[in-house]
């Protein structure tokens, strides 16, 4: 099921214009090997014959299946453990501290993929902030595929999923064994409005956010992309607002309006405050 060139070419072309992801030159084995799903599924003869009847008749459906397929999902729970031991003995404290007199923070987890990322937050919450009861609390999360958003809302995970870094008790506590696979309990299920949406696209968050988690997407996109996409989030996040991404992704020589703090091994990033001009100018 080889990929020529000129079909490579029109499935990076379309994947960019639709998710801004750029696929390098090095990953025609990853596109032949994705799109063999559909190929099979639909049940085309050959990956060129799906390409050609895809260029006849771009169906929206169609082209976003495929931009669905290109986008990488790998995570598990708590994953990395770095950001999540920052988010329990740092920076919540903080904002909870700050927030006293609204008694409100707002979440949002971008490139959720199948839910482990802003699930583990939800457990983080739910475990070790009791005096959150009561608050009300904004958690977002959001992904490009219609299929992973789905996954999310029914919270579902399989013994391969639940065993990747959470931790024994909490899935006792907090799941429910259905058949092969274990389901999130309804509280936690409800603290996360999972949503669909683009991050080139139109942005359903309106407001200030707290905390911003945009880990492991950056490093998909061109650097004028990335630029745009920090833009945004430089004008969401409110007071003490904080930035959280990947391991391997930083703002440094992206955008200088954010300024870098640490904990350990762990950056996190909040917006610079504006330097007042000179008196006169």
């Amino acid at each position: 099921m080889a990929l020529n060139r000129m079909d490579f070419e029109y499935i990076r072309d379309l994947v960019r214009e639709r998710s801004a992801i750029v696929l390098d030159d090095d990953k025609e084995y990853l596109v032949e090997l994705r799109l063999a799903t559909i190929v099979q599924q639909e049940g085309f003869g050959s990956l060129s014959d799906f390409i050609a009847h895809l260029r006849a008749q771009p169906v929206e459906l169609m082209q976003q299946r495929v931009v669905d397929l290109m986008t990488t999902n790998e995570t598990y729970f708590f994953r990395d453990v770095f950001p999540f031991e920052a988010l329990k003995t740092a920076i919540l404290p903080e904002l909870i501290e700050k927030r006293a007199a609204t008694r409100r923070l707002r979440i949002w987890c971008a490139a959720a993929s199948s839910g482990q990322e802003p699930f583990s937050v939800a457990l983080l919450l739910k475990e070790h902030f009791p005096q959150l009861a009561g608050w009300q609390i904004d958690f977002v999360a959001t992904d490009i595929s219609h299929e992973m958003i789905e996954r999310c809302k029914e919270g579902r995970f399989s013994q391969l999923e639940v065993n990747r870094g959470l931790p024994a008790m909490m899935l006792v506590k907090h799941f429910n064994k259905v058949g092969d696979h274990w389901v999130l309990k309804d509280d936690l299920r409800r603290m996360v409005d999972f949503r669909l949406m683009n991050l080139i696209g139109n942005w359903s968050l309106h407001g200030s956010w707290d905390i911003v988690m945009m880990r492991n997407v950056l490093i998909y996109f061109d650097l004028e992309t990335k630029r745009r996409i920090l833009g945004r989030v430089k004008s969401l996040l409110g007071p003490e607002g904080v930035l959280v991404l990947g391991s391997s992704e930083s703002v440094l020589n992206v955008d200088r309006g954010f300024g870098q703090e640490s904990m350990g091994r762990f950056m996190y990033y909040r917006v610079r405050e504006a330097v007042p001009a000179p008196a006169g100018l």
